[in-house]
Protein backbone atom coordinates (compact mmCIF):
# COMPACT_ATOMS: atom_id res chain seq x y z
CA UNK A 1 0.00 0.00 0.00
CA UNK A 2 1.49 3.34 -1.03
CA UNK A 3 1.09 6.93 0.05
CA UNK A 4 -0.59 9.05 -2.60
CA UNK A 5 1.83 11.36 -4.34
CA UNK A 6 5.02 10.30 -2.60
CA UNK A 7 5.37 6.66 -3.55
CA UNK A 8 6.36 5.66 -0.01
CA UNK A 9 4.99 2.74 1.99
CA UNK A 10 2.64 3.64 4.83
CA UNK A 11 3.99 3.06 8.33
CA UNK A 12 1.91 0.70 10.43
CA UNK A 13 2.60 1.16 14.12
CA UNK A 14 2.84 -1.83 16.40
CA UNK A 15 3.24 -2.03 20.16
CA UNK A 16 6.56 -0.16 20.27
CA UNK A 17 6.31 3.42 21.48
CA UNK A 18 7.70 5.16 18.41
CA UNK A 19 6.85 7.17 15.30
CA UNK A 20 8.64 7.56 12.00
CA UNK A 21 10.14 10.93 11.09
CA UNK A 22 7.47 13.49 10.22
CA UNK A 23 9.30 13.93 6.91
CA UNK A 24 7.80 10.57 5.92
CA UNK A 25 4.26 12.05 5.86
CA UNK A 26 2.46 11.98 2.54
CA UNK A 27 1.28 15.12 0.77
CA UNK A 28 -1.91 15.23 2.82
CA UNK A 29 0.05 14.95 6.05
CA UNK A 30 -0.72 11.31 6.86
CA UNK A 31 2.28 9.81 8.64
CA UNK A 32 1.29 6.44 10.12
CA UNK A 33 -1.60 4.11 10.89
CA UNK A 34 -2.27 1.91 13.89
CA UNK A 35 -0.92 1.82 17.41
CA UNK A 36 -2.89 2.71 20.51
CA UNK A 37 -4.12 5.89 22.16
CA UNK A 38 -2.24 5.49 25.42
CA UNK A 39 -1.29 8.70 27.25
CA UNK A 40 2.37 7.92 26.57
CA UNK A 41 1.89 7.56 22.81
CA UNK A 42 -0.32 10.64 22.57
CA UNK A 43 2.20 12.79 24.43
CA UNK A 44 5.04 11.48 22.27
CA UNK A 45 2.97 12.36 19.21
CA UNK A 46 2.22 15.93 20.24
CA UNK A 47 5.80 16.53 21.35
CA UNK A 48 6.87 15.62 17.81
CA UNK A 49 4.26 17.56 15.86
CA UNK A 50 1.89 14.62 15.29
CA UNK A 51 -1.79 14.24 16.13
CA UNK A 52 -4.48 11.56 15.69
CA UNK A 53 -7.51 12.07 13.45
CA UNK A 54 -9.70 9.24 12.17
CA UNK A 55 -13.28 8.05 11.81
CA UNK A 56 -14.86 5.73 14.34
CA UNK A 57 -14.51 2.54 12.29
CA UNK A 58 -10.97 3.27 11.05
CA UNK A 59 -7.60 2.35 12.44
CA UNK A 60 -5.92 5.19 14.33
CA UNK A 61 -4.45 7.59 11.76
CA UNK A 62 -1.56 9.90 12.70
CA UNK A 63 -0.97 13.22 10.92
CA UNK A 64 1.75 15.84 10.60
CA UNK A 65 0.70 18.29 7.86
CA UNK A 66 3.03 20.68 6.06
CA UNK A 67 2.45 23.59 6.28
CA UNK A 68 1.13 23.85 9.83
CA UNK A 69 -1.47 26.35 11.03
CA UNK A 70 -0.09 28.23 14.03
CA UNK A 71 -1.08 31.30 15.99
CA UNK A 72 1.67 33.32 17.62
CA UNK A 73 0.04 35.05 20.64
CA UNK A 74 1.44 38.46 19.72
CA UNK A 75 -0.30 38.22 16.33
CA UNK A 76 -3.78 37.62 17.73
CA UNK A 77 -6.43 39.63 15.86
CA UNK A 78 -9.50 40.84 17.74
CA UNK A 79 -12.22 42.51 15.68
CA UNK A 80 -13.96 45.63 16.91
CA UNK A 81 -17.18 43.68 17.40
CA UNK A 82 -15.40 41.03 19.50
CA UNK A 83 -13.64 43.72 21.52
CA UNK A 84 -17.08 45.04 22.46
CA UNK A 85 -18.15 41.53 23.49
CA UNK A 86 -15.07 41.27 25.71
CA UNK A 87 -15.71 44.67 27.24
CA UNK A 88 -19.39 43.96 27.97
CA UNK A 89 -18.41 40.96 30.09
CA UNK A 90 -21.47 39.04 28.95
CA UNK A 91 -19.49 35.81 29.34
CA UNK A 92 -17.42 34.33 32.14
CA UNK A 93 -14.38 32.10 31.56
CA UNK A 94 -13.24 29.17 33.69
CA UNK A 95 -10.50 26.60 33.21
CA UNK A 96 -10.58 22.84 33.80
CA UNK A 97 -13.86 22.88 35.70
CA UNK A 98 -15.78 20.48 33.42
CA UNK A 99 -13.43 18.95 30.87
CA UNK A 100 -15.71 16.01 30.10
CA UNK A 101 -18.68 18.27 29.35
CA UNK A 102 -16.54 20.34 26.99
CA UNK A 103 -15.32 17.34 25.01
CA UNK A 104 -18.89 15.99 24.83
CA UNK A 105 -20.13 19.30 23.42
CA UNK A 106 -17.25 19.40 20.93
CA UNK A 107 -18.22 15.93 19.72
CA UNK A 108 -21.83 17.06 19.14
CA UNK A 109 -20.96 20.38 17.44
CA UNK A 110 -22.26 20.47 13.88
CA UNK A 111 -19.60 21.56 11.41
CA UNK A 112 -19.76 22.46 7.73
CA UNK A 113 -18.90 19.57 5.38
CA UNK A 114 -18.46 17.15 8.30
CA UNK A 115 -20.55 14.03 8.76
CA UNK A 116 -20.46 12.63 12.28
CA UNK A 117 -17.53 13.34 14.57
CA UNK A 118 -13.90 12.31 14.88
CA UNK A 119 -14.23 12.55 18.69
CA UNK A 120 -15.07 8.89 19.12
CA UNK A 121 -15.57 7.15 22.49
CA UNK A 122 -11.94 5.94 22.22
CA UNK A 123 -10.71 9.49 21.64
CA UNK A 124 -12.78 10.79 24.54
CA UNK A 125 -11.44 8.18 26.93
CA UNK A 126 -7.86 8.82 25.82
CA UNK A 127 -8.09 12.58 26.35
CA UNK A 128 -9.84 12.14 29.68
CA UNK A 129 -6.80 10.14 30.78
CA UNK A 130 -4.52 12.94 29.59
CA UNK A 131 -6.69 15.44 31.48
CA UNK A 132 -6.36 13.40 34.66
CA UNK A 133 -2.58 13.51 34.20
CA UNK A 134 -2.66 17.30 33.77
CA UNK A 135 -1.85 17.53 30.06
CA UNK A 136 -5.27 17.93 28.42
CA UNK A 137 -6.98 21.15 29.50
CA UNK A 138 -10.25 22.88 28.84
CA UNK A 139 -11.50 26.44 28.81
CA UNK A 140 -15.20 26.94 29.51
CA UNK A 141 -17.48 29.88 28.70
CA UNK A 142 -20.53 30.58 30.83
CA UNK A 143 -23.54 32.83 30.44
CA UNK A 144 -24.86 32.93 33.97
CA UNK A 145 -24.94 29.30 35.05
CA UNK A 146 -25.17 27.90 31.50
CA UNK A 147 -22.18 26.39 29.70
CA UNK A 148 -22.37 28.03 26.27
CA UNK A 149 -18.95 27.45 24.72
CA UNK A 150 -15.43 26.20 25.21
CA UNK A 151 -12.40 24.43 23.85
CA UNK A 152 -9.82 21.84 24.83
CA UNK A 153 -6.32 20.85 23.85
CA UNK A 154 -2.95 19.53 24.95
CA UNK A 155 -0.70 21.76 27.04
CA UNK A 156 3.01 21.14 26.37
CA UNK A 157 4.14 23.95 28.66
CA UNK A 158 5.31 26.30 25.90
CA UNK A 159 2.97 25.35 23.04
CA UNK A 160 -0.75 24.71 23.41
CA UNK A 161 -2.13 22.23 20.86
CA UNK A 162 -5.76 23.13 20.24
CA UNK A 163 -8.00 20.17 19.49
CA UNK A 164 -11.61 21.30 19.24
CA UNK A 165 -14.04 24.01 20.27
CA UNK A 166 -17.79 24.42 20.47
CA UNK A 167 -20.32 27.21 20.77
CA UNK A 168 -23.99 27.20 21.67
CA UNK A 169 -24.44 30.97 21.36
CA UNK A 170 -22.83 33.54 19.08
CA UNK A 171 -19.20 34.46 19.89
CA UNK A 172 -18.79 32.06 22.83
CA UNK A 173 -16.02 29.97 21.27
CA UNK A 174 -14.23 33.10 20.01
CA UNK A 175 -14.41 34.47 23.55
CA UNK A 176 -12.77 31.31 24.90
CA UNK A 177 -10.09 31.32 22.21
CA UNK A 178 -9.16 34.99 22.61
CA UNK A 179 -9.05 34.77 26.39
CA UNK A 180 -6.91 31.62 26.20
CA UNK A 181 -4.44 33.13 23.72
CA UNK A 182 -4.03 36.26 25.84
CA UNK A 183 -3.50 34.22 28.99
CA UNK A 184 -0.96 31.88 27.40
CA UNK A 185 0.84 34.73 25.66
CA UNK A 186 1.22 36.55 28.98
CA UNK A 187 2.65 33.34 30.44
CA UNK A 188 5.34 33.10 27.77
CA UNK A 189 3.86 30.46 25.47
CA UNK A 190 5.43 30.49 22.02
CA UNK A 191 2.46 29.40 19.93
CA UNK A 192 -0.99 27.89 19.69
CA UNK A 193 -1.06 24.89 17.36
CA UNK A 194 -4.18 25.11 15.18
CA UNK A 195 -3.17 22.12 12.99
CA UNK A 196 -4.76 22.96 9.62
CA UNK A 197 -5.97 26.09 7.85
CA UNK A 198 -9.48 27.45 8.26
CA UNK A 199 -10.73 30.92 7.38
CA UNK A 200 -12.04 31.29 10.93
CA UNK A 201 -8.61 30.71 12.45
CA UNK A 202 -6.98 32.94 9.86
CA UNK A 203 -9.36 35.76 10.83
CA UNK A 204 -8.07 35.45 14.40
CA UNK A 205 -4.44 35.83 13.33
CA UNK A 206 -3.33 32.25 12.76
CA UNK A 207 -0.99 31.60 9.83
CA UNK A 208 0.56 28.70 7.97
CA UNK A 209 4.23 28.04 8.69
CA UNK A 210 6.58 25.33 7.36
CA UNK A 211 6.44 22.13 9.38
CA UNK A 212 10.16 22.51 10.10
CA UNK A 213 9.43 25.85 11.79
CA UNK A 214 6.72 24.27 13.93
CA UNK A 215 8.99 21.37 14.94
CA UNK A 216 11.64 23.89 16.01
CA UNK A 217 9.04 25.64 18.18
CA UNK A 218 8.23 22.34 19.86
CA UNK A 219 11.88 21.53 20.52
CA UNK A 220 12.69 24.84 22.25
CA UNK A 221 11.14 25.45 25.65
Amino acid sequence: MKNKGKNKPLFFLGDRLEFPSVEESNEEGLLAIGGDLSPERLLLAYQNGIFPWFNEDDLVMWWSPDPRMVLFPEKLKVSKSMQKVLEREQFRLTKNTCFERVIDHCAKQKRKDQVGTWITPKIKEAYLQLHQKGFAKSYEVWAGTDLVGGLYGIDLGHVFCGESMFTLVSNASKFAFIKMVRELGASGYKAIDCQVHTKHLESLGAEEVPRTTFIQLLSTS
